[in-house]
């Protein structure tokens, strides 16, 4: 299965704007990030921005976003993730003057489920990204390389609840994670099998409401 690296702007944002206008009072939306440079290595894979694009794409973001409800970002630790959580900050403060909270950094946005990143990675390279997925979701990847998948979907979900608890009214929380955070989600949580629904586009994501 290729990657889906399409940009979901407009889907997203039209989801949105679909659950506001059906009166739903609290949102959090976990998306992955905007569009990125890649690398060959994978050590370097943390350390990969924003393309050009990549950057208008995540501005343009934060302009589509209506004045109300107002976003409250988080993000992963990574670059790109913090990158994206700024640009949408400045593409709505610049739309609406409105003046934004900081974004909030938040390990539970990053890959926390690897947990041996050196034995994780001769792995990804040998099987495939879509393969490795597959063994991680079917138990078939020792839970000291990568975290059970059923419990990283739950601790995904409690925290995108959490999210919605805990916001202010006329508030939406826009979660900037990574398409890894979102595949468990799609699978353990909505169904999803990763061969025929795991793709993620940029600025893509799931909707807690």
């Amino acid at each position: 299965m290729l990657q889906d690296n399409k940009v979901k702007t407009k889907q997203t944002i039209d989801t949105i704007n679909h659950l506001i206008d059906g009166d739903i009072q609290k949102i959090s939306i976990l998306i992955r990030h905007s569009d990125r440079f890649f690398s060959k290595n994978a050590n370097l894979e943390p350390f990969m921005e924003l393309t050009d694009k990549g950057k208008d794409f995540a501005f343009d973001f934060g302009t589509a976003l209506r004045p109300a409800p107002v976003p409250k970002l988080f993000s992963s630790f990574m670059g790109r993730c913090i990158e994206t959580a700024y640009l949408i900050d400045k593409g709505y403060t610049q739309k609406n003057q409105i003046a934004l909270e900081h974004n909030h950094i938040n390990k539970i946005l990053s890959p926390f489920y690897v947990k041996d990143i050196e034995k994780a990675i001769p792995k990804i390279e040998e099987q495939g990204n879509d393969v490795f997925i597959r063994n991680w979701f079917d138990y078939r990847i020792d839970e000291s390389i990568m975290q059970n998948p059923e419990k990283t979907s739950n601790i995904l979900s409690d925290f995108m609840v959490e999210k919605i608890k805990n916001l202010e009214k006329n508030q939406i929380a826009i979660c900037v994670s990574h398409d890894w955070n979102i595949f468990p989600l799609k699978e353990f949580k909505l169904g999803l099998k990763h061969e025929t629904s795991g793709d993620v586009g940029y600025l893509d994501g799931v909707i807690f409401f």
